[in-house]
Formats: structure tokens, C-alpha cells, sequence
């Protein structure tokens, strides 16, 4: 989640319909922290390569995952994971007529049960950004040859990369992971996302 990411959509006029329900309750809700558009245009073109299964860590009200069902086949399963339970049932609601999309209220591992998946955007645990948040293994989570994506990185352009001064161990776990083929995208002057596919 990425902090004003909210506020961001108030010069955008062209949103796919579910973004923009997402975004309406998000501003009701008083949420600020919503999926930016840069990084919400990568995950409606990644879904689009989906076959199997989506998955999403941090739904916050939901907008992420309006993107990635906006992106995604009729075929392909959406599963979200949200540890608040007001914005858990906040997003369920919103898709409460898209039988493909699954909203769960808890901690980020009670999306395991839902794999292995083609896309997983780790948004809201799983990244090990902060103390405590053991990064997801992309063996056990993704299917054969799917993606992942950790978001919300200040671009770097040294090597190690840095953040606030120090090095940036969550991005070198990522982009040196043996089990992936991983890269940093610029989205914006002050945005950069990782993604990985897996190697086998």
C-alpha cells in the first residue's frame, strides 16, 4: 500500500469501473494508503497473463485487486488477504458480484491455502520489509514460471540498492533470490516495483 496512493487518482478520469468503485470507497473510508495508478496499470497487464490464480497480499478497500480483476481472464481465480477486518469486509462487499474474486480477513500466509498461483503481488505482508515479516517463498507460492511482485520501493540506481540511507536488504533478498528472475521497474520518479518470475 503505498502512502496518498488515494489521492492519486483524483486527475484520473479513465479507470477501468471496478477501480473507480474501489477508489470512491476508499475515499469514504478515509483510506489513504490505496494502490498507486502507475503500479496499477502494471498489475492490470500482468493479470492478463494469468491462467490459474491471482494472488494479493494487504486488499486494503480494494483498489489493487480492482485492477487485477479488471486485468484478468473469466477463468482466473482472485484470492486477497486483509488483516483489518472493516476494510476485509469493506472489499468483499465490492466484489461481492464477481464470483472469481475471494476476499479474506487475516495475516498474509492464509493465502497459501488458495495456491499456487500465476501472480502474486505481495502489498501487505509477505515482502520482509519490516521486522518481523518473513518473505514469502516463491517456491511454495507460485505456480511453475509465475510472478511475483513487491511493491512500493524508492528507485535506486546503486548497487547495493538503498533506502533511507541504508542498504535495502528487502530489495537484495528479491532481486538476488536463487528461485527467480527478478528486476527492479521505474513506475514513476519516485516509484519502483520489483518482479520476479519463477525459474522452474
Amino acid at each position: 500500500m503505498t502512502e496518498r496512493g488515494t489521492n492519486a487518482y483524483k486527475q484520473l478520469s479513465e479507470v477501468p469501473p471496478p477501480v473507480a468503485r474501489a477508489v470512491r470507497a476508499a475515499r469514504t473510508a478515509g483510506f489513504a494508503y490505496s494502490c498507486r495508478p502507475e503500479q496499477g496499470r502494471l498489475l492490470h497487464a500482468l493479470a492478463g497473463g494469468a491462467t490459474g490464480a491471482i494472488a494479493e497480499t494487504g486488499t486494503g478497500c480494494g483498489v489493487g485487486l480492482a485492477w487485477l480483476a479488471a486485468g484478468a481472464g473469466p477463468g482466473v481465480r482472485l484470492v486477497s488477504v486483509e488483516r483489518d477486518a472493516g476494510r476485509a469486509a469493506l472489499a468483499a462487499g465490492l466484489f461481492a458480484d464477481d464470483a472469481r474474486v475471494t476476499v479474506l480477513h487475516g495475516e498474509w500466509p492464509a493465502i497459501a491455502a488458495h495456491g499456487p498461483f500465476d501472480l502474486l503481488v505481495l502489498d501487505g505482508g509477505g515482502q520482509g520489509k519490516t521486522p518481523g515479516d518473513t518473505p514469502a517463498d516463491p517456491r511454495a507460492l507460485l505456480a511453475p514460471h509465475g510472478t511475483v511482485v513487491i511493491d512500493d520501493f524508492t528507485p535506486s540506481t546503486t548497487w547495493p540498492p538503498r533506502h533511507a540511507g541504508a542498504v535495502d536488504h528487502a530489495r537484495v533478498h528479491w532481486l538476488t533470490h536463487p528461485a527467480l528472475r527478478a528486476t527492479e521497474l521505474r513506475l514513476a520518479p519516485d516509484l519502483a516495483t520489483v518482479v520476479g518470475t519463477r525459474r522452474d
